[in-house]
């Protein structure tokens, strides 16, 4: 059987390791690359948090470093989250590997020739990478055969502002470069993951299963697990891993809406803000699919098979 070619675009982040290892552990699907953006926390450590997450799995996909901010102002990251450097600060040895010299944009565009007509791109970070990509050359959803984006809050409840989630936030110019081109995006929000929580007690005990993967992840989620039980209570949740059971077993959704969708470049209390047109008043295409509901159990088997948990 032929896997389906799979990029992912990416600033890990403790969230993203779990999306991540969800997709090593696919057998349908081959990671042909990740390409890294700042977001989380800086580029230098989003860059060496994917190189290490790749050695930790036992994986051989290439990283290729890309933009080191958003493309014309200035964000605050989340290193109060996940830990200064990303990955709960817990001091871990660095990868033996070195990233790529390819520019993350190019190497978008490269594997979306090598990969034309089959690429899936997953995007679980801000979208600076694959807007640089678009302005260096516009032809590029031609090549795609599926986005998946995680970003936005539909219903303008943000995790950043009150408006806005964090990936749009950090760069909204982006974000609005990337949403105007492509024909369909698939859209796994912020919304949508706080409808999927996972029960702190439960991660825990998946977490304490015997392999490389389990115990590595438990010790860079811990800071940010932390963090989340003391201000949202029983459940943990998880973007990035969402948007990835979506990508990888798309018909886990239960409930999709398909709307159209921009995004607020002002300065003032909304930018950042995806407004969805509910009511359809605007006579724009419904070029956006978002996730409302995904199936709770097959999610967490996802999870829990990434992490070798049983």
């Amino acid at each position: 059987m032929n896997k389906i070619p799979l990029l992912i675009d990416t600033d890990p982040g403790v969230d993203d390791a779990l999306a991540l290892l969800m997709a090593f552990n696919d057998p349908r699907h081959e990671v042909v690359g990740l390409t890294i953006a700042a977001g989380n926390v800086g580029l230098k450590h989003t860059v060496a948090n994917a190189l290490k997450l790749c050695e930790v799995a036992g994986v051989e996909a290439p990283v290729f470093a890309g933009c080191p901010g958003p493309l014309l102002h200035p964000a605050p990251d989340a290193g109060y989250v996940h830990g200064e450097d990303g990955f709960g600060d817990v001091g871990y040895e660095a990868a033996q590997r070195a990233a790529e010299r390819e520019h993350a944009a190019q190497a978008i565009l490269r594997l979306s020739h090598e990969h034309a007509g089959k690429l899936l791109l997953v995007a679980l970070g801000p979208l600076t990478n694959v807007a640089l990509a678009l302005k260096l050359d516009p032809t590029l959803p031609e090549r795609v055969a599926r986005i998946v984006v995680m970003g936005g809050a539909v219903t303008g409840h943000g995790n950043i502002t009150p408006a806005a989630e964090f990936n749009v936030y950090f760069d909204p110019e982006a974000a609005h470069i990337v949403f105007e081109a492509f024909p369909q995006i698939d859209l796994a929000d912020w919304e949508g993951t706080i409808a999927h929580g996972l029960l702190h007690d439960h991660v825990v005990e998946w977490l304490a299963a015997d392999s490389p993967r389990a115990r590595f992840y438990e010790r860079i989620s811990k800071k940010t697990r932390e963090w989340s039980a003391d201000r949202r209570g029983d459940y943990w949740h998880s973007a990035d891993a969402l948007a990835m059971a979506y990508a990888l077993e798309p018909d886990g959704a239960t409930e999709l809406v398909d709307r159209p969708v921009v995004v607020e470049l002002g300065h003032g209390h909304a930018r950042g803000m995806t407004v969805v047109d509910w009511n359809r008043q605007n006579g724009l295409p419904d070029r956006f699919r978002i996730l409302m509901r995904y199936d709770q159990a097959r999610f967490e088997g996802l999870i829990r098979a990434a992490l070798a948990a049983g």
